[in-house]
Parts: structure tokens; C-alpha cells; sequence
């Protein structure tokens, strides 16, 4: 017998409707847990403006979700163009 499928009812806290922004993204991972960086790279100061932390499964349903989501924009909208990925020097990092 299939699982019947719940509908989950979010609740956004307001300061959370309008998102952020960021134009850059750092990922790393250990064994149990991927760390997504969202950053938001503008000089002369820049800012982490999200992390998230998510586990190996779960990464890997957000990776199938937007490739998915790429392949529908494409074939709707165009290919998307890279523009040439900036080489940062390093990243120093104020806690």
C-alpha cells in the first residue's frame, strides 16, 4: 500500500519573507554534514548572509531539486551564461 502524502503547513516569520541576497556561495562538507555559505561579495566589505547546514541526503535531494528546476528554467527561458567565476585571493573571515 503507497504512503498517503501530508500536506506541511509552513509558517515564515517575518523577518524571514523578504530572504536574502548573496552573489557568491561557499560549500564544505565533513562526513556527517554539508555547510552552504551564502555570501553577498561587495568591496570593500562583504558579508556571510546565510549558512546552512544540511546532511549528505539532504543535499543531495536539494542538488536533484535544482537541477530539475535548471532544466525547467532552460527549456523555458534559454541557457543560462555563466559569467567567469571571480578569483578570490582568500577569504578572511571576522567573527
Amino acid at each position: 500500500m503507497a504512503k498517503e502524502q501530508k500536506d506541511v503547513k509552513v509558517f515564515i516569520p517575518n523577518e524571514l519573507k523578504g530572504g536574502v541576497y548573496a552573489n557568491s556561495m561557499v560549500v564544505s562538507h565533513t562526513q556527517e554534514e554539508f555547510i552552504l555559505d551564502f555570501l553577498m561579495i561587495a568591496q570593500p566589505e562583504s558579508a556571510l548572509t546565510a549558512r546552512v547546514i544540511v546532511s549528505p541526503g539532504h543535499v543531495k535531494r536539494i542538488f536533484n531539486a535544482l537541477s530539475d528546476n535548471i532544466k525547467n528554467y532552460e527549456e523555458k527561458f534559454g541557457t543560462i551564461k555563466l559569467a567567469e567565476t571571480p578569483k578570490w585571493k582568500t577569504f578572511d573571515v571576522a567573527m
